[in-house]
């Protein structure tokens, strides 16, 4: 049992900055300017010998109402009541601010364990920042330089006797339970098992303001991402663990992806950067559509990268309460479906509606069955038998007027599953009859929509006695020596 520790503080002083210094790793996205950070990210943090959960907040803003400033503090404030412990962060070459005391004066209002720390205080230009700090009543300011790393040692120290009551309290809680280790816990040839400790990795991406943070929030059965009418809310690439319906996943919620021409603007393209990253992390990607606008130049493109990048894919079509005639509109989403992206040939097609839940169940069921067929291995002597006839039934080409051979099929590799063809002239074999093989594993073995990687490997010399030496019988070797020796006097006789 470790304790949660949230970084809390205007905008713009480096909690992001100090974040992916406890936790080792650039995972949260920093900039000059103010305002990067918009939802709750959660890190594995380590510093030194001690682990716990460090959360990166929005910053604080002397907002109440009803927009997005408004909604980013009062998710804030939620990271808050989760944390056991709160860093304050100032600004040690501003100094306090009204907007700093009137922040300090709610956490003590909300009785939250509060430890105040004075950033960008290295050097003499953060001394009189550390000594106004003082005013506000948290008790001693740890000066910190969350970009060069110092007073990390000073945040050890007062964070440490936390982490030993919450050690103590683990031990006693903790209960004494014998567990019985099933001998035969999974079958040869299917998927992982899936538990807390490895979850279904989740990756949900789209165009901005498909819904993919609504439908984040309505798996999590939470309020976790910051949601709205505004396109492009969410900036970071976040990653929360859940169960949902039994399942232990990790979702990454990412930022909406616009076509490259548009993006401009740094921020937005190390948005987009930190999106493509979590699709690499992913096994599962849910590729999610607007209803109203589906199958855009876009979409495309993002489909066919999570296809390119070998993720499973689930196409997710959102809105679809807002349908009104359901039935038509399903029959021409297939059609579209089936004709703009032929390489995710039987994918998982679901309507869903992230807004009123509906459709959930039939979601989950779909990315269960693509990470089941992800982790597929099919035995060689089953592909054997299904090459020969593949081959009967259309023979492969033949350049030149002599017919390509193939000869052998394996199984090389699963997520995604890959297989080696031994054959003759690799080369020349055309990239049809290698969609005509793909598109035949995926009907006759059950593995619709998910990506297929074939590669193909010359046969090389048959020959099994090329490197072999041969033992020469004596009477044989000495004729064959004065067969070679008469041949010489003679060629010297001639000259």
């Amino acid at each position: 049992m470790t304790f949660t520790l949230a970084i809390v503080g205007r905008p713009n002083v480096g909690k992001s900055t100090l974040f992916n210094r406890l936790v080792g790793k650039r995972l949260a996205l920093v900039d000059d300017q103010p305002g990067v950070t918009r939802d709750l990210r959660e890190g594995d943090a380590r510093l030194m010998d001690m682990r716990f959960t460090v959360i990166d907040t929005a910053g604080l803003e002397e907002v109440t109402d009803d927009s997005l400033q408004g909604r980013m503090r009062r998710l804030t404030e939620r990271a808050v009541d989760m944390a056991d412990v709160c860093l304050f962060l100032i600004d040690g070459r501003v100094g306090v601010t009204p907007t700093d005391k009137v922040f300090a004066d709610i956490l003590r209002r909300k009785r939250a364990q509060v430890i105040l720390g004075v950033n960008k205080a290295e050097g003499k230009a953060g001394e009189a920042g550390a000594l106004e700090a003082w005013e506000l009543g948290l008790g001693e300011p740890l000066r910190i330089s969350a970009e060069h790393g110092e007073g990390m040692e000073d945040i050890y120290h007062v964070l440490r006797p936390i982490a030993e009551q919450f050690a103590e309290r683990a031990a006693l809680d903790a209960p004494e339970v014998d567990v019985d280790i099933p001998e035969d816990s999974e079958d040869e040839g299917a998927a992982p098992l899936i538990t807390a400790a490895k979850p279904l990795q989740i990756a949900i991406i789209g165009r901005p303001n498909a819904g993919k943070s609504t439908l984040v929030n309505k798996i999590l059965g939470e309020d976790r991402m910051l949601t709205g009418p505004e396109a492009g809310i969410t900036r970071d690439a976040i990653s929360v663990k859940s169960e949902w319906m039994g399942t232990h996943v990790r979702i990454w919620d990412t930022a909406g992806m616009r076509k490259k021409a548009k993006v401009v603007e740094k921020l937005e393209k190390l948005s987009v950067a930190d999106g493509l990253r979590a699709v690499r992390f992913a096994e599962v990607v849910v590729v999610l559509l607007d209803a109203d606008i589906p199958f855009e130049t876009q979409d495309l493109r993002i489909a066919d990268f999570a296809e390119t990048e070998g993720r499973a894919v689930v196409v997710a079509v959102n809105k679809w309460d807002l349908e009104e005639d359901k039935q038509e509109k399903l029959a021409e989403l297939k059609e579209m479906f089936e004709r703009l992206l032929p390489q995710l040939r039987g994918a998982p097609l679901v309507t869903i509606s992230a807004k009123t839940g509906r459709g959930m169940d039939r979601l989950h069921t779909a990315i269960l069955k693509a990470h089941e067929v992800w982790n597929r291995r099919i035995p060689t002597a089953k592909l054997n038998q299904w090459l020969g006839a593949m081959t009967e039934a259309h023979p492969p080409p033949a350049p030149g007027g002599h017919r390509i051979k193939l000869r052998y099929i394996t199984q090389a590799k699963t997520r995604p599953p890959g297989f080696v063809v031994k054959c003759s002239r690799p080369d020349e074999l055309p990239e049809s009859y290698k969609r005509y093989l793909v598109n035949g594993l995926r009907a006759d073995f059950d593995m619709p929509g998910t990506p297929i990687r074939i590669f193909l490997r010359g046969q090389g010399d048959q020959n099994p006695y090329r490197e072999k030496k041969f033992h020469t019988p004596s009477r044989l070797r000495k004729h064959m020596d004065g067969k070679a020796g008469k041949s010489g006097k003679e060629r010297s006789g001639r000259e």
